[in-house]
């Protein structure tokens, strides 16, 4: 692996990619400091602190994870690239019923454009929306203990806070979208994960000062709590990559047709069924929907409303059983929406294919659907699982949430599954040159 790396620089075209990569990434991250103008950022700051273990700092947690920090501080990039990962989980749902999306979809490279463009327009609208609520919320100071965060309200602010937050969001979006041109990876992908793991330090620094080991009087997690957090962390990221890779590959064989003097066909294949086919979007989806009543219900005062919002904190019998339930009903119906067994089998018996043992047709299309949802299952459990893990670590070893979310939860997810994606992009260009990707071994063999 270390060879690998090596290798990377020997590659200039490679090495660009990885240069303005990582540039584009510094940008983004510089981006997360520049406050928003007439937003008092240190008063704001400590209202999120007052109600991080409250109904609202639940919401504002999901939202401040995928903005790399940035929405606390309510700088020009609060908003972060949520939504433009919100427009793209809608197309991607219109897409699956509305036909003239759907035909959209499969007219190739023009139709990608086309639905890519709708994407930027349908982030641009939701940034407005959500920039302009945002501000209304900050200007009224009764939702931050009466604290001032605007100093001059009206108007003039809240038109100054659209186009701010607006701006950066699409400022993000045209960040993602070159390094994705040219660099390396899945642009939007990276700059998610960056921001992720910029709380990495703040949760290392946190986990220090609870294992306090220059004073061990004062120390709330001994020596063997820290090993076995050590140990945990190491089995759940092993986890994650096995079910991420994990997939149930169906064989298919073509049969062979003879055209002219040619003989087309008789090849051996398979279609993988991926085990976490959604990826992380079945979490992303549970929380916004079961979060988004509880933070409303926070700000109602009555009482009745309020119990139920206690109902749906974290940690709550109730709050977990939902999310359970919600994790696992998005896992089937975004499988259901990018997978359809009908048209699998449609083209493979369009194109000679078939499945050893498998008549074509609607039993063909009957056993893919048998199969996928059975594997399906195992990965909404296991998505489930990854879920509620961190909320499980951070109630039985009383570590703050923050350092028990690095140990499952969407943020875990992310960083693992966009690493994998980079370093494969990453194998293929190294082993497109010859040399041996992060997986080899021997002696290289460079092009000479």
């Amino acid at each position: 692996m270390i060879a690998a790396f090596k290798n990377i620089f020997k590659i200039p075209d490679l090495k660009k990619k990885i240069l303005v990569t990582l540039g584009l990434i510094t940008v983004y991250r510089l981006g997360a400091y520049i406050p928003t103008p007439g937003v008092n950022g240190s008063e704001l700051a400590r209202f999120f602190e007052d109600i991080v273990h409250t109904q609202g700092g639940a919401l504002f947690g999901v939202m401040n994870l995928f903005s790399g920090g940035a929405i606390e501080r309510l700088t020009i990039f609060a908003l972060g690239i949520m939504p433009y990962v919100s427009a793209s989980i809608i197309l991607q749902l219109l897409t699956a019923v509305i036909p003239s999306l759907e035909k959209l979809a499969k007219e190739g490279e023009l139709g990608r454009r086309k639905i890519t463009q709708y994407t930027r327009y349908g982030t641009i609208i939701l940034s407005i929306i959500q920039s302009f609520f945002i501000a209304l919320w900050l200007e009224n100071p009764m939702h931050f203990n009466g604290r001032e965060i605007v100093e001059f309200p009206g108007w003039g602010f809240r038109f100054l806070t659209v186009l701010t937050l607006t701006t950066g969001t699409a400022f993000i979006m045209y960040l993602g979208e070159t390094i994705t041109e040219i660099g390396i990876g899945n642009g939007i992908s990276l700059l998610i994960t960056a921001g992720i793991v910029a709380g990495i330090p703040t949760a290392l620094y946190q986990l220090f000062v609870l294992a306090s080991p220059f004073a061990l009087h004062k120390a709330q997690l001994n020596g063997p709590t820290v090993l076995l957090l050590v140990v945990m962390l190491v089995v759940v990221v092993v986890a994650v990559v096995l079910i991420t890779q994990g997939q149930r590959k169906i064989p298919v064989q073509y049969a062979k047709r003879v055209v002219g003097r040619k003989v087309y066909g008789g090849q051996e294949t398979y279609i993988p069924l991926r085990v976490n086919q959604p990826g992380v979007i079945p979490i992303i989806f549970a929380q916004s929907i079961i979060l988004f009543p509880a933070t409303i219900a926070g700000f109602v005062p009555n009482a009745a409303v309020q119990q139920f919002a206690n109902w749906l904190l974290r940690g709550q019998t109730l709050y977990t059983v939902l999310y359970v339930l919600l994790i696992v009903f998005f896992s089937y119906f975004y499988t259901a929406i990018t997978f359809n067994p009908v048209d699998v089998s449609d083209n493979m018996k369009k194109y000679g294919g078939f499945i050893p043992g498998i008549r074509p047709g609607k039993p063909t299309s009957e056993y893919l659907d048998y199969i996928l949802t059975r594997v399906t299952l195992a990965g909404a459990v296991f998505l489930a699982t990854i879920a509620i893990f961190p909320d499980l670590i951070s109630a039985w070893l009383r570590v703050p949430y923050s350092v028990a979310s690095f140990f499952g939860g969407t943020g875990l997810l992310i960083i693992v599954g966009v690493m994998l994606d980079t370093m494969k992009q990453i194998e293929s260009q190294l082993i497109m040159r010859h040399y041996e990707g992060f997986m080899k071994h021997g002696r290289l063999k460079a092009r000479r």
